[in-house]
């Protein structure tokens, strides 16, 4: 029988430097799409996945990040006088029990593979998720959710997948298939940041993974690779030749790149469209923006 993946590993060591001036004081993971933060919906995803372990490689100037998940007795009680019981049962989803998440140091920043690495101790000889932040996924079902559904039949490591154009290939992580069965496809290579010209299909990997401890393995040779990096795809490739073992799996949702301006303002329109309390007075207010420039 396999075993469940309950463990996850939030690289948030980052210094968010395209969303300066706003990252020089507060971490990106925290800066809001409507009312929540970007990591609020990395940790609900990954709750309704069933992780239990969330272990979050930081880095210096990210105390905020770890505040956010403590508790607010005061905040609490002030709302509990007032009788706020919504706003209060909103607040106590951002607590996380004690012992249930834990913060790893990245001291020096030499990439993906290396802030997984990070965290093998904590691991040890289990599989896991990776979730980056950066990258929002709304969906009927929660994309991990999808994931781990999938994995239960497969077993091995997966990565989340999408189809890019061609010329966004060589900012992402691209996989070569060797046979493909409905959401999943059987990886036969992995390339990093490929030309357009030299990337082996339009799949790209996308900041969702699961993943077996032999990729901790891996990552201990600590091989840069594209940009001087450590990457993961590297450490997972790896896995392809000793095991063919990979799978990339075409989610279904809309992935929103949190990690751009462009993205995360895409996100903000797109998760307030979403909400019936707002939708309306944004509605009226964009529609008005159109005819604005078409006039």
């Amino acid at each position: 029988m396999r075993k469940k993946v309950t463990k996850a590993i939030f690289p948030v060591a980052g210094m968010g430097t395209r969303f300066l001036p706003a990252t020089k004081s507060v971490p990106k993971e925290i800066m809001t799409l409507v009312d929540r933060p970007l990591i609020q919906y990395a940790i609900d995803e990954a709750r309704a996945a069933g992780i239990k372990e969330f272990i979050f490689v930081t880095s210096r100037g990210k105390g905020a990040l770890e505040d956010y998940f403590d508790l607010a007795p005061q905040l609490e009680q002030e709302l509990r006088k007032k009788g706020k019981k919504e706003l209060l049962n909103i607040l106590k989803s951002t607590n996380m029990d004690s012992g249930a998440i834990a913060y790893i140091r990245q001291h020096k920043a030499l990439g993906l593979g290396h802030a997984v690495w990070c965290a093998r101790r904590l691991i040890g000889n289990e599989p896991f998720a990776v979730i980056l932040p950066d990258d929002v996924i709304a969906a009927e079902k929660p994309c991990l959710q999808q994931m781990v559904e999938a994995y239960a039949e497969t077993g091995g490591n997966m990565v989340a997948a999408m189809e890019v154009a061609p010329e966004r290939a060589s900012a992402y992580g691209m996989l070569d298939i060797s046979e493909q069965n409905g959401q999943l496809a059987r990886i036969k290579g992995m390339v990093e940041k490929p030309k357009m010209e030299d990337a082996p299909s339009n799949l790209a990997v996308i900041g969702r993974y699961i993943l077996s401890p032999s990729v901790l393995q891996n990552l201990n040779k600590m091989k840069s690779g594209s940009g001087g990096e450590i990457q993961l795809t590297d450490a997972i490739a790896q896995d392809i030749e000793k095991e063919d073992n990979v799978y990339g799996y075409r989610f279904r949702g809309q992935r929103f790149d949190c990690g751009s301006k462009s993205g995360f303002l895409q996100a903000t329109v797109s998760f307030g469209l979403a909400r019936e309390e707002l939708r309306d007075d944004l509605k009226t207010y964009l529609q008005g923006l159109m005819l604005d420039d078409a006039g």
